[in-house]
């Protein structure tokens, strides 16, 4: 679900949250007056990237997700003349490029229906039409969890929206297994952050988590028999601590993140990752049987993230990217032509740009 200067991952987280993302190092900054070729855009060692394009120049565009017949994209992004995330779609080739939320609030962590027809998204338009206030970052680099948030269904242009969850707490994240019967989304409508599932109309909450910790930005595996996310396990008492008097603020601190991996029931829990890193935005490849995924891992300050690939049972870890920037939020296409679209710092024409990027995924 669900969108950071440069201390900042992309408010999402969503991003979550909605979460965004722009950690980037200045002595790397590469910047272009005209539009980059698709050559120009792959950097050494991305052996598994093809005919790459840039679809987005300009302003923090994140969490770009496929619609399921592979010829739309939604994502949401902070540009035109609005202050906070807004939910756009466009052609998987840049082109016709609308606004598809309604405007008011923040909105945050969009994904299409199977039905093509349908998208889902979360905002916080009732609670008000102007953005919600930033969070407080006295206490570091942290998330808001807007209980104002709720997940609403609309028409693929954005009309005809109904809402889909009306519990008091954040409600986000919220994404639809391929085999088009489920949603899983993250709440804090039990007291901690945990992972539910519904059915697409809202009916049938399930709770899939309940361990002490923040559990989001979660997607099923192709055949709808997995989930992977991103987890915090604090364990110590002065973590304890910390993680409830910032949940009880609306606040959580994603520096520490694990990739977790359970059955779309809730049941059979395992880690997946042990890096003690921000590791997030999992996504199942198509064998189902691999994670990529976005982590600071190796990051000598741990502003540069990077996609980095591993097997569900945590074996056979390889890098992915090497722009050296900011990579996140991996997709891909559910229609089985192989392609992969992510959001990057890369070439950004201004500080705190970040952009959508598709490509050919080479095995």
């Amino acid at each position: 679900m669900k969108k950071l200067s440069k201390f900042f991952l992309l408010f999402v987280l969503g991003n979550i949250i909605t979460l965004s993302f722009t950690f980037q190092h200045i002595n790397n900054i590469n910047l272009f007056t005209e539009k980059p070729n698709e050559d120009t855009l792959i950097f050494k060692g991305e052996k598994h990237f093809k005919n790459m394009k840039m679809l987005t120049h300009g302003g923090q565009n994140a969490e770009a997700y496929f619609s399921f017949d592979g010829k739309k994209l939604i994502f949401q992004g902070i540009r035109d003349t609005y202050k906070c995330d807004q939910i756009y779609m466009m052609n998987t080739d840049g082109s016709d490029l609308k606004l598809i939320s309604n405007g008011k609030g923040r909105t945050t962590c969009s994904y299409f229906f199977p039905d093509n027809k349908h998208i889902l998204y979360s905002s916080t338009f009732l609670a008000g039409d102007d953005c919600p206030p930033p969070p407080d970052y006295s206490h570091g680099y942290v998330w808001p969890l807007y209980d104002s948030y709720d997940i609403f269904k609309a028409d693929v242009d954005g009309s005809n929206l109904s809402q889909l969850t009306n519990i008091i707490g954040y409600d986000a994240e919220a994404t639809i297994s391929p085999q088009g019967d489920k949603i899983v989304f993250t709440s804090t409508r039990n007291g901690d952050i945990d992972l539910y599932s519904m059915n697409l109309d809202g009916s049938d909450v399930k709770q899939l988590t309940n361990e002490l910790g923040y559990d989001g930005g979660a997607y099923f595996s192709y055949d709808g028999k997995s989930i992977v996310f991103r987890a915090s396990r604090p364990k110590t008492d002065d973590e304890i601590k910390e993680y409830k008097e910032l949940l009880a603020q609306g606040l959580v601190k994603p520096t520490r993140l694990e990739i977790y991996v359970m059955s779309a029931d809730g049941s059979n829990i395992w880690q997946v990752t042990n890096l003690g890193m921000a590791s997030f935005a999992p996504y199942f490849f198509k064998n189902d049987k691999r994670i990529i995924f976005s982590s600071n891992y190796g990051s000598k300050d741990g502003r540069t993230f990077e996609l980095y690939a591993i097997d569900s049972d945590g074996n056979n870890f390889e890098r992915i990217t090497y722009s050296g920037d900011f990579s996140a939020f991996p997709m891909f296409s559910l229609n089985g032509d192989n392609k992969f679209v992510f959001c990057s710092n890369r070439f950004h024409s201004a500080p705190h740009e970040t952009n959508i990027f598709i490509c050919d995924w080479v095995e």
